[in-house]
Parts: C-alpha cells; sequence; structure tokens
C-alpha cells in the first residue's frame, strides 16, 4: 500500500504539473495518472487502497467543503435571492428530463433507465467547483455580484437533490414505486443539515474560545466530526434523513460567523490538506476508468452528454432571468455548473452492481462524462474568469 500512495502522490503531482505548463487543469494529469496507474491500466495500485478508495475520495470532498464553508460570504448571496434556491434543482432537473428525452432514442433504453442515468450525471462536482470558487473568493473575482457563493450554495446542495432522485428511480426500478416521503425528505434533508451544521459551527466557535488549543488540533476536532456525521447519514435508515455534507460545510459558515478570525487561519490550514487530498481525489477517480467500455457506447454516449449539458446549461439560464448580473457573468455560471466527477464515480456502478441490464451503459457514460466534462469545466474557469467576471 506504500509503494501505491507514493506512486499516487509523486506521479499525480508530477502530471498535474506537466498539465499546468501546458496551461491545461493540473487535475487531467491526475486523471490520466489514475488511468494508467489502475487496474484497467498497468495495475500498480494496490488492492489495499483501491478497497478504501471511495472513502478517501469523500475525505477529499470533506476537506473542500469545510473549506469552503470557512470561507463564503452570505452577504453576496442574499443580494442575489430566488437564483439561489433555483440553481438548487432546476438545472439538474433539465439535464435529468434531457436525458430521459435522448438516451431511449440514441442508446435504446427504457424512460426508467434514462432517468437513472440521468440522475447520475446531473449532479455537479463539488470537487472540480468548489476549490476554483474558493480561488475565485479569495481573488476577488465575481464577490460583488455574488457569482462564486452561488455556484458554491447550489453545487453543495444539488449533489444531494440528484442523489435523492437516484435513490428514488433504482426504487422504482427495484419496483418499490416513488414514495412522497421520498421526494419530501429532499427539503427536509437540506434544511436539518444547514440546522445541524450552523448549531455545530457556533458551539465550536464557543468552545475554541473558551479552551485554547492549536489550529491543528482545531482541524482535527472539525474532521473528526464530519467524519461522525458522514456516517450518521450513510447509518440512518429512517425516511426523513439529513444531508451530511452540507451540514459540514455550515460548520465552516457557523465558525465564521463567530469567531472570523479564527475561521480565516483555520481555512489556510484546510487549503494546505487540499493539496494531498486533490491529488488522492482525482487519481482514484480516474483508476475507476475502463477504457474498454469507452469504445462500446462511443460516438452516441458523446451525443448524450453533450445534449443533456445543453438543458443543464439551459437550467442556468432560467434561474438568472431577472438578475442584474451581465451576459459574460451569465456565461460564466452556466461553464462553471458543467464539470462532473465526485458523485458520477461514487453512483456511477451502483446499477450494475444491483444487475440492472442497463448498468453497463450507465457506468460507461458517467466515466465518459467524467473524462469530457470534469477537465473541460475546470479548463473554462481557470481561462475564463479573469475575462468574464469583475475584481472586487
Amino acid at each position: 500500500m506504500l509503494l501505491s500512495i507514493s506512486l499516487i502522490l509523486i506521479l499525480g503531482m508530477f502530471m498535474g504539473w506537466i498539465c499546468q505548463k501546458l496551461k491545461l487543469p493540473s487535475l487531467l494529469g491526475m486523471l490520466i495518472t489514475g488511468i494508467v496507474l489502475g487496474p484497467f491500466g498497468f495495475n500498480l495500485l494496490d488492492n489495499g487502497i483501491l478497497g478504501i478508495s471511495a472513502e478517501l475520495r469523500k475525505i477529499a470532498l470533506i476537506i473542500i467543503l469545510t473549506r469552503a464553508g470557512l470561507g463564503l460570504d452570505l452577504s453576496g448571496l442574499k443580494k442575489i435571492g430566488r437564483p439561489a434556491v433555483l440553481m438548487c434543482f432546476v438545472p439538474a432537473s433539465l439535464e435529468m428530463i434531457g436525458m430521459i428525452l435522448l438516451a431511449p432514442k440514441l442508446m435504446g433504453l427504457t424512460t426508467l433507465e434514462a432517468a437513472i442515468m440521468g440522475a447520475v450525471l446531473a449532479a455537479v462536482s463539488p470537487a472540480v467547483v468548489v476549490p476554483r470558487m474558493v480561488k475565485l473568493m479569495d481573488e476577488g473575482y465575481g464577490v460583488n455580484e455574488g457569482i462564486p457563493q452561488l455556484i458554491l450554495a447550489g453545487a453543495s446542495v444539488d449533489d444531494v437533490y440528484v442523489i435523492v432522485m437516484f435513490s428514488t428511480f433504482v426504487g422504482m426500478m427495484q419496483g418499490e414505486g416513488a414514495s412522497v416521503l421520498r421526494f419530501a425528505n429532499i427539503p427536509i434533508s437540506i434544511f436539518f443539515g444547514i440546522a445541524l451544521g450552523l448549531v455545530l459551527g457556533i458551539l465550536l466557535a464557543y468552545f475554541f474560545k473558551k479552551v485554547h488549543i492549536r489550529d491543528t488540533s482545531k482541524v482535527l476536532i472539525i474532521l473528526s466530526i464530519s467524519f461522525f456525521l458522514v456516517v450518521i447519514e450513510d447509518k440512518m435508515t429512517t425516511a426523513i434523513t439529513f444531508s451530511a455534507l452540507i451540514a459540514i460545510m455550515f460548520i465552516g459558515i457557523g465558525l465564521q460567523k463567530k469567531r472570523e478570525v479564527v475561521a480565516k487561519r483555520l481555512s489556510v490550514k484546510y487549503g494546505k490538506l487540499w493539496v494531498a487530498a486533490e491529488v488522492f481525489l482525482f487519481v482514484l477517480v480516474g483508476a475507476t476508468v475502463n477504457i474498454e467500455y469507452l469504445g462500446k457506447v462511443g460516438a452516441k454516449a458523446f451525443i448524450v452528454i453533450i445534449g443533456a449539458l445543453a438543458f443543464r446549461m439551459f437550467g442556468v439560464f432560467i434561474c438568472l432571468l431577472g438578475t442584474s448580473l451581465k451576459k459574460k457573468e451569465r456565461l460564466f455560471t452556466m461553464m462553471a455548473y458543467t464539470p462532473k466527477a465526485t458523485v458520477q464515480a461514487a453512483i456511477g456502478g451502483i446499477p450494475l452492481a444491483l444487475g440492472f441490464s442497463c448498468g453497463d451503459t450507465v457506468l460507461t457514460v458517467a466515466v465518459l462524462a467524467i473524462v469530457i466534462t470534469a477537465p473541460l469545466g475546470a479548463f473554462a474557469i481557470d481561462l475564463s474568469y479573469k475575462k468574464l467576471l469583475s475584481a472586487k
């Protein structure tokens, strides 16, 4: 396992550095490293590291969401209001509708199978979007208009909405039917996640005020609580749950509101953690890619992905109607809301594992969506934000 960790870090960072020199996003190099090292490449990664790949990817997601919460300026978000709420579900819903319309005709899927594939693809990737929006906030681009805050908030809730929809469609495929409680759980889990996160963040702020400990210890405490929340959510079998990922982000927001100086210091610490977490996340996502599958669906899968993305971008356009954002700022928001990686890597293989006839197709299209949109979306953000957004 130690050799695998060494290869992931050294080759991942090296390939990321090469891509940066070529003016490409570093995550593209990390994805390529994963494909080459993974079981469908040269198979150089230990089974032990692959066995805990999902957990390691989740840890990376926790780190970047906490950092986002610690630096999220809600004042900019309040200026936008209604679009912030719409961004949480309208683009994802339209992307699912696009998939339901396109996939049966182009790939021979049933409507329900297309809905499952749409739910897998409809989530935006926090792992791609969040670090870039944090960077924009740090540099002051689009902050006055609330653009990075809008995308951050939307990307976090969007995932919860999509995962609940995916669970509902899978249940229907297994003959359970669509439960009203499943749909009611979407806003409820978001609300409970926000409330729990804020309470924990405020409590931690008071604790850190009374008990003087090193910032490194504070980070370890917050990380431990975050892991605990994720485990609790996974273990819950009740109809009504809470969103651990949203709670984790709002721990940072609650702490920031009560102890801003501490939050800024901890944000720097989390930024350092993200250096390693990013490498692990994208190399391990790359390691899930089976190149052989890609040849089976080819051009049709590509057309379906691009077509569904067009529906998604139209959804973002609808959300921004009536706002004071300029055309170029709306264009940036539409582009920034397209990358896919984390959720697709996490749930793309579930239909295959459950024995659904569409399993191979869903996994292949999910992987292809990652390979296309993660680097291109990151590339579009990195190249355009200085041209399309105003500096603070």
